[in-house]
């Protein structure tokens, strides 16, 4: 595992104090070990209306993809012969495209770009990204946080046709390779779903988050 950060200087209400919404808490800081003490004990951070202040989030259910059930179609079979999957070659390329405000429900702001920037150079954050093999340019991709066997995605986007899929496609190639055990997808959507993605009660989840932390995981990256 890459080394610990400081300690957050926050506590976290547990989980399952959250409220009808999934909203544990409002406030604290961004720093990395605020972070990964939030992804530790099953939250994530999320702005609320307006893109601020930062609400902390426990969904029931919580949307995770099952390493051994993604869906990946005919059509999607053949998206992936027109791109090279990378893992960290454009980080923060990635966050920048995740962060675009012309998005509908655009949430990525400053504040959580440096704060995943500062997670990424120490080692935690990672990109999957699909790049064109004609053009070589960056098509879409994703990020997330990775602890021993979890991977928390966090979001995703796409310039060409099915480019985020292929960067999925190639994040669960590598996570299985790796050793990981749980991809938190966080919220479900029809998206999701379509690729494999399913619900699980909260219990549920911190019981797979568990699992993952105690299990050994290479760490994604191949340059």
């Amino acid at each position: 595992m890459p080394p610990e950060p400081p300690p957050s200087d926050w506590q976290f209400p547990p989980p399952d104090t959250a409220d009808e919404h999934g909203l544990v808490g409002i406030g604290a800081d961004l720093e990395p070990g605020t972070l990964l003490s939030a992804y530790r004990r099953g939250m994530f951070p999320m702005p609320l209306s307006g893109r601020r202040p930062i609400g902390w989030w426990s969904p029931d259910p919580r949307g995770v993809l099952p390493l051994d059930g993604l869906r990946v179609s005919r059509s999607l079979r053949r998206s992936l012969r027109r791109y090279e999957v990378h893992v960290d070659r454009a980080f923060d390329e990635v966050v920048a495209a995740c962060a675009d405000p012309t998005r509908d429900g655009g949430w990525i702001t400053a504040d959580i770009r440096t704060a995943y920037g500062r997670l990424h150079r120490l080692g935690w954050a990672h990109s999957v990204e699909a790049w064109d093999v004609e053009t070589g340019e960056l098509a879409g991709g994703l990020y997330g946080v990775q602890i021993a066997g979890l991977f928390a995605g966090e979001s995703m986007f796409q310039r060409g046709v099915d480019a985020s899929k292929v960067a999925l496609v190639g994040l669960v190639e590598r996570l299985t390779a790796a050793g990981a055990v749980l991809l938190d997808v966080q919220w479900q959507t029809d998206h999701l779903a379509s690729l494999g993605a399913v619900e699980v009660a909260r219990d549920d989840y911190l019981e797979l988050l568990a699992d993952a932390l105690a299990t050994p995981a290479a760490r994604l990256g191949d340059g």
